[in-house]
């Protein structure tokens, strides 16, 4: 049984409006009230109502569908008689001796009385929306991830078995399907039009309550909780339950499927996300079409590029995404990226946080050519690169290297570096590098994060090749009191350190 948690309710009178008097101090010192200079009807017309969503809730709701799901389990039946399940053969024994009743043992009742069978359970309740009259509803992919058999409700208290289109979880989106037609659909949104501050509201079965409204205001725009959706954030009540239901403005257009919270409790807590329609039906179109999502991926491992990376890059601001590591034979490799190298845009799209690039990239069809311009030594270079189908699982990249006893011999950096040799050289791909044998505790390098075992390829804008070459370009930096970048090679990435010599 469910408890219905009672709640006090504030009611606030509106039929009057209480106007106060405004009070200023005279040249005597008293206080003495003001003359209002705007009339009652002008106050009460810069009073801003709240609003209505009645209508806007009327027209919706009907394309709002309560989702739930099934799964089939193995439930082994217990062995014994009618009316006497359980029964094991100690128990039998004592039935055949006190009471005369010849009841069979399980290892009697062969094999086909304790088979298991399949049974099906409820697995979970989520919420959907029709967006084509002809049956085809919108969801979120983990609502119906696992389900045998998925049932979708209308208002109307009309059931029907629905068929999976196909699921991206990804993105966390799912199209499913049922049987009939003339059904009332949602009108979609341009979610890129959305703005912080207006407001939204949300439809959907929060702990099986169908058909439950919550409004509330977008909080923020294009947050960052996964490699492929800028979420909108807004401080909409949503449960579980409500997964994907629509994220309405008060237009009536759905802007969003309602995904995610934040929460320490499993409750609603005032922060809630919601994938925008515009990824969303970039997604449905393709699995409408194919059952499947084909995204790009161009086989590069990157990192932000912080405040000091940047400075030590010579970057004019913190921006791009840093190439920590590129698949060998991938288009990155192919196209003559480099490990160190700041990705600055992609297409005609820049790439602002790293973060912009796997979406930017995901959203390219496979087999397009696009441009890619990269900051490198200073300067900023374009290449043409040629987007590959993403693969389910990325070819792994070279082994780590195990570090080489550390020698004694240290210098102004605090590290002490070894030629690399041929088979260091093959394992990591890379064509030179010095290799840290030893370093000191209070060391600019140890303090900045380096390791022995670590591969030092780059000093600022100078490639080192060499450990006598490497002595003379430290010693060359270490004289300006500038941040340097140290491009190190740890594994299977590549690391930008900034440090400031000699300190």
């Amino acid at each position: 049984m469910k408890k219905i948690i009672s709640a006090l309710t504030l009611t606030v009178a509106t039929s009057s409006l209480l106007v106060l008097p405004t009070y200023a101090q005279n040249n005597s010192g008293k206080v003495a009230p003001v003359a209002s200079t705007t009339s009652a009807p002008a106050a009460a017309n810069a009073v801003r109502s709240y609003p209505d969503f009645v209508d806007l809730v009327e027209k919706a709701n009907p394309a709002v569908v309560n989702i739930r799901t099934t799964e089939k389990v193995n439930v082994r039946q217990a062995s014994g008689i009618p009316g006497m399940p359980g029964l094991d053969e100690e128990q039998a024994e004592f039935f055949r001796r006190f009471f005369g009743i010849p009841l069979p043992t399980p290892k009697q009742q062969g094999p086909n009385n304790r088979k298991p069978q399949q049974e099906e359970q409820n697995r979970g309740v989520g919420s959907g929306f029709i967006i084509e009259s002809n049956g085809f509803i919108l969801t979120n992919a983990h609502v119906v991830e696992g389900a045998t058999t998925i049932y979708v409700t209308l208002t109307d208290k009309r059931e029907f078995k629905a068929k999976l289109i196909g699921a991206d979880k990804r993105t966390d989106v799912a199209l499913v399907k049922i049987e009939a037609s003339g059904l009332p659909r949602l009108t979609i949104g341009d979610s890129s039009k959305v703005r912080v501050g207006e407001w939204v509201l949300a439809i959907g079965s929060p702990f099986g309550l169908e058909n439950t409204v919550t409004a509330g205001i977008v909080s923020a725009k294009s947050r960052d909780t996964g490699d492929y959706l800028p979420f909108i954030q807004t401080d909409v009540a949503v449960n579980p339950g409500n997964s994907g239901g629509p994220l309405l403005n008060t237009r009536g257009e759905v802007v969003g499927i309602n995904s995610q919270i934040f929460s320490r409790s499993g409750g609603y807590m005032g922060i809630s996300f919601a994938i925008p329609m515009d990824e969303a039906m970039r997604v449905s179109n393709q699995l409408k079409a194919s059952g499947k999502v084909s995204r790009g991926r161009i086989g590069v491992a990157i990192a932000e590029v912080s405040k000091e990376v940047a400075e030590s890059l010579g970057l004019p601001r913190a921006r791009g995404a840093l190439i920590r590591n590129i698949e060998v034979g991938a288009p990155a490799d192919k196209a003559g990226l480099e490990p160190g190298d700041v990705i600055l845009s992609f297409g005609d799209k820049p790439i602002e946080k790293s973060s912009d690039l796997p979406r930017i990239v995901g959203d390219t069809k496979p087999g397009t050519t696009s441009p890619i311009m990269v900051w490198r030594k200073g300067a900023q270079k374009e290449f043409n690169i040629t987007v590959a189908d993403l693969e389910p699982t990325p070819k792994a990249a070279a082994k780590k290297a195990e570090p080489e006893e550390a020698s004694s011999t240290k210098n102004a950096f605090g590290v002490a570096v070894i030629d690399l040799s041929e088979a260091k050289k093959k394992e990591l791909s890379l064509k030179a590098g010095v290799e840290i044998t030893a370093m000191a505790e209070d060391g600019v390098l140890s303090k900045a994060g380096a390791r022995v075992g670590d591969v030092i390829v780059r000093l600022s804008d100078v490639d080192i090749v060499a450990a006598k070459q490497f002595e003379i370009a430290m010693k060359a930096v270490a004289k300006n009191n500038k941040s340097v970048a140290v491009f190190i090679r740890r594994g299977d990435s590549t690391l930008v350190i900034p440090v400031k010599p000699g300190k």
